[in-house]
């Protein structure tokens, strides 16, 4: 079982400090997640429904309806590798550890690819000329939709490109283990049959439903989480080894290269601020505090750090 973000509660054990007194940045989940109003209690209580709007208003956000609804995108990564006869899969690295795993497991070969991608159109390109498949991960894509490739997923002009979307990282609503894959028919169904009926409950495709359709919170958290992380990215940068380029990311999250990084992790932790640490690949990755105390103590703690040094 790989380790992810978010187990505080393991680190409070192991530095000795209570568990609300931590500074949580482990994670990349939006702060300021969406505000769920209050739900229909009838959706306790009755099976789920496919007929209840949420694919509709997902079709809508996301502009593409060949999609299907997910107990979070973890469940397509899980399963997808299955579903491919054995080949070789090339994984651009670092990136999420669930997606290469999976495909290990499934009896696929594994080529790690380092750097960035030569951009979705012409990788698109070169995967249909190979009769390969492409599949991306767009997680954290939400703060710039102008730039997602989850449109094309599984129409003529890209078919085999096949997209995973979340909502726990832009809206906030990890806990809810909602997600969608888009793509091909032909794999949609075959996920379909293997998640069983009811895969999301009535309270998730509730809570799901009223996030993909509010457009008004969705505008105004896009132009507050830009703000906040090129505010991340500015308290980072002085970190960076002179003229390096050392800090990349979304509006979500910021990572930071750096040959301290063990050091600058235990530093952070003993401060009781956890950050997510990529051991074999020198980086941190810090998300953003939820409030102007969780900045100003980050702050501090760099602060002290630089000081140090």
């Amino acid at each position: 079982m790989l380790e992810h973000g978010g187990r505080l509660r393991a680190a409070a054990q192991a530095y000795g400090i209570p568990l609300a007194g931590w500074l949580d940045l482990s994670t990349g989940i939006n702060p300021q997640g969406y505000p769920v109003p209050p739900l229909d209690p009838a959706c306790w209580q009755r099976l789920p429904e496919d007929d209840d709007g949420l694919e509709a208003a997902a079709a809508a956000y996301y502009g593409n309806a060949r999609l299907l609804a997910l107990p979070g995108s973890q469940a397509a990564i899980q399963l997808l590798p299955a579903f491919f006869a054995p080949a070789a899969v090339a994984c651009l690295t670092p990136m999420y550890e669930e997606h290469p795993q999976a495909w290990a497991r499934a009896g696929h070969k594994l080529r790690r690819l380092h750097g960035g991608s030569p951009g979705a159109a012409l990788a698109r390109a070169l995967v249909q000329a190979r009769g390969g498949w492409l599949i991306v991960d767009e997680a954290f894509a939400d703060d710039r939709p102008d730039d997602c490739v989850t449109p094309c997923a599984g129409t003529p002009e890209a078919p085999n490109l096949i997209v995973l979307r979340s909502l726990g990282k832009f809206f906030g609503l990890a806990g809810a283990r909602v997600g969608f894959v888009f793509g091909a028919a032909e794999k949609l169904d075959r996920l379909r049959e293997a998640l069983g009926p009811w895969p999301l409950s009535g309270p998730a495709r509730a809570a799901a439903r009223h996030a993909l359709a509010d457009a008004a919170w969705q505008d105004a958290a896009r132009r507050a989480l830009t703000a906040a992380g090129e505010r991340l990215a500015a308290l980072l940068a002085p970190l960076g080894a002179p003229g390096d380029d050392a800090v990349h990311g979304c509006a979500l999250f910021a990572t930071l290269a750096t040959a301290q990084a063990d050091a600058l992790y235990e530093h952070l932790a003993r401060r009781a601020i956890l950050v997510r640490r990529f051991a074999d690949h020198g980086l941190l990755r810090f998300g953003l505090p939820g409030d102007e105390a969780g900045w100003q103590r980050l702050t501090r703690a760099l602060d002290e750090w630089r000081a140090a040094q």
